[in-house]
């Protein structure tokens, strides 16, 4: 596992209660950085893993705020960002399937205006939410954004046509940040695979096997396989901007 002295650095990791953005919060904590974690408020996973995380020595905050309301993102980003005393590292990992089991490509009924609203306002508009807001702040440090993207947003497979169309859209959105905020800031992006981690939409357990036995390393990836490359692409990667990094197993080789 790679690792970085971050001592100094301030981090805040959005969509960060569990999963991918759990693991990148610890590990960026663990390096040293002070962490401000993310997720809604009502999450009570928020307050347990903070004070998990505090129990080990570790200086994070919670950060609650809904990255799809634009109102409370606004709100979150400038608290965090005073209470963390600036901004180094924003990571964007927070989003939303929509959708508690996937929606086949064929079934455009299922996907109504209602479903796009909630998966574009976080998935898309709420990382350049957070990206605008805090544009100031890692300015001033020669920061780095990191978002969390999917290999659906490239292979346009994933747990709705809407979820694949956002993420797609993301990995745009990255390029053109990277263009826009350069030379202070930089911008990546990570497009995930299969995640062994718990997510609000679900496949089938026969599915499961079928979609590991797709993947050349022959396991699903677990959170800290995500964590690494978004450490790797904040706190070092001097010279890239514009990139999605694929990780994915060898998925999409």
């Amino acid at each position: 596992m790679i690792t970085a002295d971050l001592a100094g650095k301030r981090t805040l990791v959005t969509g960060a209660a569990s999963g991918i953005g759990l693991a990148t919060a610890e590990m960026f904590a663990r390096c040293g950085a002070k962490v401000a974690i993310n997720d809604l408020p009502r999450n009570p996973n928020l307050e347990a893993e903070v004070e998990r995380l505090r129990g080990e020595g570790l200086d994070v905050i919670a950060a609650g705020g809904n990255v799809g309301d634009p109102q409370d993102c606004r709100r979150m980003i400038s608290q965090a960002i005073a209470d963390l005393g600036g901004l180094d590292h924003l990571i964007n990992n927070a989003g939303t399937p929509g959708t508690k089991s996937p929606v086949p490509p064929s079934d455009l009924d299922a996907i109504d205006e209602g479903f796009w609203d909630r998966v574009l306002s976080v998935n898309l508009v709420g990382p350049y939410r957070c990206c605008q807001s805090a544009v100031d702040a890692l300015r001033e440090s020669n920061g780095a954004i990191v978002n969390t993207c999917s290999i659906a947003g490239l292979t346009g497979v994933g747990s709705s046509t809407a979820y694949a169309a956002t993420k797609a859209g993301l990995i745009n959105m990255t390029q053109a940040l990277a263009k826009a905020l350069a030379p202070d800031i930089r911008v990546n992006a990570i497009a995930p695979g299969v995640v062994d981690s718990p997510w609000e939409c679900q496949w089938s357990d026969e599915d499961q096997p079928a979609r590991i036995a797709r993947v050349p390393l022959k396991r699903a990836g677990v959170p800290v396989d995500y964590a690494e490359s978004i450490l790797f692409l904040a706190a070092g990667g001097a010279y890239i901007t514009g990139h999605t990094l694929v990780v994915d197993g060898g998925v999409t080789a």
